[in-house]
């Protein structure tokens, strides 16, 4: 669920060089994002499953959740992102990306609406990032979209990424449950 706030002068340079906790940029005006003790559990769930992974394959990066962002035209803030080593290199110090992560899991509260989830996720990939996570915890469903295809999981399969931290994979159940 996303709460608009009314600020008359915040641009999103504004929000690049100081990003608000709990806050987007979104067309033009600050917009609060909320969660519910579910979106976080699965959001704190998912962040520690993808960083248990990077070292048990001995990959680089990092996990991390709410990362400013820059989208296109948006200051966003990914449920969950993956950054690759050479990204923590670049901007690791940086108040905010000036790009989509590579990788991205965006959790849908009841209230989010199945179209503002999928404009979303084609800004993401407009912007750098290569997969993007959808997760539907009450149908227990997650898509992963990326430029060429939309895959679609539910209760009973295993998900898998499919471009970028190949290898990982999780039971839809254990991870939306």
């Amino acid at each position: 669920m996303s709460i608009a706030t009314v600020t008359e002068t915040f641009t999103l340079e504004d929000f690049l060089a100081n990003p608000p906790d709990r806050q987007e940029w979104v067309n033009g005006q600050l917009v609060e994002t909320t969660a519910t003790v579910k979106h976080s559990r699965i959001q704190s769930r998912l962040s520690c499953y993808w960083a248990n992974y990077i070292i048990q394959s001995s990959q680089r990066g990092e996990t991390l959740i709410a990362l400013p962002c820059r989208t296109v035209n948006q200051g966003r803030r990914p449920d969950v992102s993956y950054l690759t080593a050479e990204l923590l290199a670049q901007f690791g110090e940086a108040s905010a990306l000036p790009q989509s992560p590579p990788l991205i899991a965006e959790i849908a509260t009841p209230t989010d609406s199945a179209e503002d989830l999928f404009a979303k996720a084609n800004e993401y990939l407009e912007s750098g990032c290569q997969e993007v996570w959808l997760l539907f915890p009450e149908s227990i469903r997650v898509l992963i979209i990326t430029q060429n295809q939309t895959l679609a999981f539910k209760s009973g399969d295993v998900v898998s990424t499919q471009i970028v931290m190949l290898g990982f994979s999780v039971a839809i159940d254990e991870l939306l449950r």
